[in-house]
């Protein structure tokens, strides 16, 4: 295993640590946590924290600050954040307006996060919890009941935050994330795995000429392997399932092309050229393209596709202005 760290056993110490310096202006830690929230606590509002495993990076951290979250829980590497943390997170950013948690649909994230909920309200935390299940590759895996949630989980970040900052009520903000979910699907594909620190050896193996598709973010595997095909074809497969699980035409669309970490930008762009003609073909008006790395699965290569089906509300919410480490809207 070649990882460019220090000792596995300080990978999210030193991970966290590192973001914080980087970040002074955007984030603290609460003493004694892993937990990241905003520098500055905006009250007056609904707050928002998200978390699941590190090793999505920039997935969660990197979303707290104006705009979207109010704190992040960051577990061990693809690892549910433990429920007392959570809990620590829910405090650290409650107001008189309550808390929206926003869940990635894996077992474990849903459990703690609940548990943490609960003791909360025994303290009088006011709390409410959303739960994303966009990837339409698998409904129901060895992680998940249901469908997982992967990365339209920014897009909920940045959907629920902006309805947060106008000063919503906490159903409001739950009711707009919820409708976003609603209207999110994506799937995703690789082509190499990744490796866990702890785990010493890749999560999965694929030969040279072969791709993963239905991917999870943690590695899980997909539907099904496949020869190699070009970036269109690929694209073509992912795009297929999406518009086939909910109607799209005629609609206006936000579009995140996702790396999953070890995708070049180039390939990204390639990929995104065509999902663009595609729509346009379709009548699907795109409004608006996001290109990167949002959701990352450590060094895995390969990519993900998310649609989000727009109505005006959307629209605005999500031109609304963030500001954050990875997420900028000005």
């Amino acid at each position: 295993m070649k990882k460019i760290i220090n000792a596995v056993d300080q990978v999210e110490e030193q991970m966290i640590e590192g973001l914080r310096k980087a970040y002074p202006k955007y984030v603290k830690r609460v003493e004694g946590t892993n937990v990241i929230v905003r520098a500055e606590k905006k009250e007056g509002k609904v707050a928002l924290i998200s978390g699941g495993g590190s090793g999505h990076e920039p997935a969660h951290a990197g979303y707290v600050g104006k705009g979207m979250l109010d704190g992040a829980v960051p577990g061990a590497v693809f690892t549910s954040p433990a429920s007392d943390q959570v809990y620590e997170a829910l405090k650290a950013v409650a107001t008189d307006k309550g808390v929206l948690m926003i869940i990635k649909n894996y077992t474990g994230d849903v459990m703690n996060f609940e548990m943490a909920a609960d003791m909360a309200r025994d303290e009088g935390i006011e709390v409410e919890q959303v739960v994303v299940n966009d990837d339409v590759a698998v409904d129901g895996s060895l992680y998940t009941v249901g469908r997982r949630g992967v990365a339209g989980t920014v897009f909920v970040h940045k959907i629920a935050g902006a309805k947060a900052e106008t000063g919503a009520s906490l159903a409001e903000v739950k009711a707009t994330a919820e409708k976003a979910i609603a209207n999110i699907r994506s799937m995703s594909m690789a082509i190499s795995p990744c490796t866990v620190p702890a785990a010493g050896k890749p999560g999965f193996e694929i030969s040279d000429d072969e791709m993963e598709i239905g991917i999870g973010i943690h590695g899980e595997p997909g539907t099904h392997k496949d020869k190699m095909k070009t970036a269109d074809e690929i694209a073509d497969q992912l795009l297929d399932k999406i518009l086939a699980d909910i109607d799209f035409s005629g609609s206006e669309v936000a579009v995140m092309i996702n790396g999953c970490g070890a995708t070049p930008l180039m390939e990204l762009f390639i990929v995104n050229n065509h999902v663009n003609d595609v729509l346009t073909q379709k009548g699907i008006k795109v409004y608006k393209t996001l290109v990167g790395e949002f959701m990352t699965s450590l060094e895995m290569e390969g990519f993900s596709i998310t649609l989000m089906k727009l109505d005006d509300e959307l629209k605005s919410l999500l031109d609304a202005p963030a500001d954050t480490p990875a997420f900028k809207e000005i």
